[in-house]
């Protein structure tokens, strides 16, 4: 069990949302992602939201995926807001703001947004409600999904951000695209979306990320990462397609927390 007040203030606080990425591609291809998975494999957890803007508005709140049984009275969260009203646990880390990011920032973070999806692009006005949450935010065409190098860039964005930027605490979030549709470009020969392409989808992110991680670690201050989903996505179970519905393939999400 994580202690986030022994984490707030002492460690460099990585999350990383793998958008759209399902709880069973994501195990399919524990073997083969050794950045995200070398140190251990993917829970399954349930999503708070069925497609990004709804989750992403949890997690922000404090709301991350919660493991999925039945005992979630029994779940520890990482970040919960203050005098709710609500029992909370001792190594649950408490913040005043209206979001963890404020207050994280408040703590004394750099917060730092690299999109990825249409809803960090900034374009219009709806899409600037999630990365207004961070004192900082980027989003470039680079970044999004139908670019078959996005998460590349992401992560080389990332690494000038860090080059740049003394050693001290900030957060990241990393909106990775690549997974999220269409990701049939990253398996030769697919005309369509799939498990099957959305795994190797994802066996190319957990490659970029490395560089990432091996950057973080070069800081020489301790990292806690948090890697999960924001929601699944359904490739035809039950006659359901896509995501913002309610099927097992949209709820069911992988998560990991680690420390780098």
């Amino acid at each position: 069990m994580t202690d986030m007040n022994a984490v707030v203030g002492t460690h460099d606080i990585l999350m990383i949302t793998l958008d759209t990425l399902r709880y069973d591609a994501a195990v399919l291809e524990e073997a083969n992602c050794p950045n995200l998975c070398g140190s251990g494999s993917w829970e399954q957890r349930h999503t708070p939201g069925s497609f990004t803007y709804a989750a992403h508005h949890a997690f922000f709140g404090g709301f991350l995926p919660t493991p999925a049984n039945t005992n979630k009275a029994e779940h520890v969260r990482l970040f919960h807001s203050r005098n709710t009203g609500l029992k909370t646990h001792p190594h649950t880390w408490l913040f005043d703001t209206p979001d963890m990011v404020s207050g994280l920032a408040a703590a004394g973070y750099q917060t730092v947004c690299i999109g990825g999806v249409i809803f960090f692009s900034k374009k219009v006005p709806l899409a600037r409600v999630l990365p207004g949450y961070f004192q900082q935010s980027y989003w470039r065409m680079t970044f999004g999904v139908t670019n078959p190098r996005s998460t590349e860039h992401q992560v080389n964005h990332a690494l000038k951000l860090l080059g740049n930027t003394p050693q001290d605490q900030r957060l990241f979030l990393m909106n990775v695209s690549a997974i999220h549709g269409p990701n049939h470009m990253f398996l030769p020969g697919a005309r369509k979306d799939s498990v099957d392409s959305q795994r190797a989808a994802l066996r190319y992110a957990d490659g970029e990320l490395g560089r990432l991680f091996d950057a973080f670690r070069k800081r020489g201050n301790p990292v806690f990462c948090l890697a999960f989903s924001d929601h699944g996505t359904a490739y035809g179970e039950d006659g359901y397609q896509g995501h913002r519905l309610a099927h097992d393939t949209v709820w069911n999400v992988p998560y990991r927390e680690f420390i780098l």
